[in-house]
């Protein structure tokens, strides 16, 4: 069981920070380079999809998370496991505020084909999303280097 929990936890971890990094690192960009009206209804979209496997990533992070740390009890979990969760938790709110609020405001911008409000709340999606990334490779450092 402990090493189902452990796969199911990375293979969530990699799903929301490889969907973070692509939506940041390629999609956004090339979007804004190749389409003019498109762009921003083909980002909605595309979050509107990728945020369903995040939430579904979250739930998952979280449960087997606690499972593991319940596993071995709080007190002797290692350190990093400690900050691994806290981290976790922050970013989970985060998220939930760019889901919320930037993200539900893109969506009424391109509805409203209100672009320059709808190219605002892009960047500030993609600056959260930023953080979350950052905060998200912590979590990861703090299981390697948090004895």
């Amino acid at each position: 069981m402990p090493a189902l929990m452990k796969f199911l936890h990375v293979l969530a971890a990699i799903a929301w920070l490889g969907g973070i990094s692509f939506m940041l690192f390629a999609l956004r960009p090339a979007a804004a380079e190749l389409l003019a009206a498109q762009r921003l209804p083909l980002i909605a979209q595309t979050l509107k999809r990728f945020f369903s496997l995040a939430w579904a990533a979250i739930i998952v992070l979280l449960l087997t998370g606690l499972a593991m740390l319940l596993g071995v009890g709080m007190k002797n979990a290692p350190a990093g496991w400690h900050a691994m969760l806290g981290i976790g938790l922050v970013m989970f709110a985060l998220f939930g505020h760019l889901y919320f609020g930037p993200f539900r405001r893109l969506q009424q911008a391109v509805s409203a084909a209100n672009w320059p409000e709808g190219g605002r709340r892009v960047g500030q999606i993609a600056t959260l999303a930023t953080v979350n990334l950052g905060l998200g490779v912590l979590a990861i450092a703090a299981i390697f280097f948090m004895a």
